[in-house]
């Protein structure tokens, strides 16, 4: 059976990732190991710390950087994380000085919001789908 361990999102800075996803979003690290000139370097969700891994993964790549900065520009987030209330999530993040570029939105089943991740992404929090009753 697959199991999804590993995902990555692509970043301009490692070390600026790294303090943006634990000080600003709350992750914490997981592995930090030299690769080549990088790090294999990961970060994960403090409630499943043996859970999913987010690989912030250097887009030293032409077609990385084309990519990531297309999604960019076109305004669609890089990966969605999860949260329990996206207003809340919104104002805490906020509060810490996370700039976001959709409030939260209503789009039925789901409520989102659209945030600079200072790297190069715009990361999507959602909330988890309503159930109908």
């Amino acid at each position: 059976m697959l199991r999804i361990t590993v995902t990555s999102v692509f970043v301009d800075d490692q070390a600026k990732a790294l303090a943006f996803y634990t000080d600003k979003l709350g992750f914490q690290p997981k592995t930090d190991q030299p690769a080549g000139d990088f790090r294999w370097l990961t970060v994960v969700s403090p409630s499943d710390p043996d859970g999913v891994e987010l690989l912030l993964e250097p887009n030293e790549h032409e077609a990385a950087r084309a990519y990531q900065q297309a999604l960019a520009q076109d305004g669609i987030p890089a990966t969605s994380f999860q949260v329990d209330d996206v207003e809340r999530a919104h104002a805490e993040l906020t509060d810490r000085g996370v700039v976001f570029v959709q409030p939260p939105t209503d789009l039925g089943p789901v409520t989102t919001a659209i945030l600079d991740d200072t790297c190069g992404n715009l990361i999507m929090i959602a909330s988890p789908p309503r159930t109908a009753g």
